[in-house]
């Protein structure tokens, strides 16, 4: 996959003891790359994370993001090829909760992340995760394209917008300036599903805990319609990104890209569980919070640059997303001493395998 690019290359991945960061982990480490991982410890008991065994990763530190010294030593110890950099304040709720440790690690972070590349003399090219949250919605009905206007009501959006800014001002100022420096890139998703993630506030997540304990899971808005995609969608656009930045590494452009899913992945909430519950059946009901936080009614990426790019576009539809998604968490909670690093593995070979039947160009 990706030409081989990745086979015996060094990646640092910011944030790998998260849902998307425990994929990628793995995913890269399938492919022959040599990984290290720089991240708080995972949050939660069932975290994806915890199954990963300790030798998938050649280097680990458990630290803050903005704990200097310590990224300072994680990327003159780790050499890196490649800096996937996915460590932030994912929630937008706790963003209402705690918005100055919000705006810190996301903006501050990713600045005192390309900062430190710089100052150890790194030239690995750097690929910053972001959000479809960081563009100013204004709820007019139709995706965002990468050259829409940055912005954000709530302190998470902004937080995100900001953090883009950083990555073009720093890129204008010294990556793109500074002789064999390597590129930056930033790649924003969208609602993203899969097994593994427990994080507080998530649809899916909370039909695991509700199916768990027993209870009907609770719908704040069952009619918010979002962009719905499996976690390895993302990844396999990130990973497009880093084959091309390797490809074409004396290039001065800013590389900035969405990686949604189809129009057909557009679904309300409810019938995102509707979906879930399929696989795994359970209960849900609607119960409106009046005093829940603002959320856009409607939020979705369009993908074409990349797909002009890349020749990238979605595998999995919303049926198979949610699929496999409730067959991870109904596997890892009704069978005894299941193996879920290898059912979480055979997911990714399932996805690539479908990938390459469809003939897209990452699979060769």
């Amino acid at each position: 996959m990706f030409g081989s690019v990745y086979h015996g290359k060094r990646v640092l991945v910011t944030g790998h003891t998260g849902f998307k960061g425990s994929w990628l982990t793995l995913w890269l480490h399938a492919m022959g790359a040599k990984v290290s991982g720089y991240a708080l410890a995972p949050l939660h008991a069932d975290d994806l994370k915890h199954f990963i065994p300790r030798e998938v990763l050649e280097h680990e530190w458990i630290a803050d993001l903005r704990d200097r010294e310590k990224l300072l030593e994680a990327i003159q110890t780790a050499k890196p090829d490649l800096i996937m950099h996915l460590a932030a304040q994912p929630l937008v709720r706790l963003s209402y909760k705690e918005p100055l440790e919000t705006f810190s690690v996301n903006a501050w972070g990713t600045a005192l992340l390309l900062e430190t590349v710089r100052e150890t003399g790194c030239t690995a090219p750097v690929i910053v995760v972001t959000s479809d949250k960081c563009y100013l919605n204004q709820n007019l009905g139709r995706p965002f394209s990468e050259d829409d206007p940055l912005g954000g009501h709530d302190v998470y959006s902004m937080s995100k917008a900001a953090t883009e800014l950083v990555v073009a001002a720093w890129h204008a100022s010294f990556f793109a300036r500074e002789p064999g420096r390597g590129r930056l890139a930033s790649v924003r998703a969208g609602n993203v599903i899969g097994g593994g993630d427990y994080a507080a506030d998530r649809i899916l997540p909370d039909c695991t805990r509700a199916q768990v304990a027993g209870e009907p899971v609770i719908l704040r808005n069952p009619s918010a319609t979002r962009p719905w995609q499996h976690v390895l969608e993302c990844l396999s656009g990130y990973l497009n990104v880093g084959q091309h930045l390797f490809a074409d590494p004396g290039c001065k452009e800013l590389l900035n890209l969405n990686f949604g899913p189809d129009p057909e992945s557009e679904r309300s909430v409810g019938e995102v569980v509707k979906a879930f519950f399929d696989t795994w059946p359970g209960r849900w009901e609607a119960r409106p919070d009046p005093s829940a936080v603002p959320e856009a009614t409607r939020l979705t990426l369009s993908h074409q640059k990349a797909t002009r790019l890349f020749g990238w576009r979605p595998v999995w539809d919303f049926q198979k997303a949610t699929q496999v998604t409730a067959e991870w968490y109904r596997v890892r909670h009704t069978q005894k001493d299941a193996d879920m690093l290898a059912l979480t593995r055979q997911q990714i070979m399932d996805y690539a395998a479908q990938a390459r039947s469809a003939g897209l160009p990452w699979t060769n």
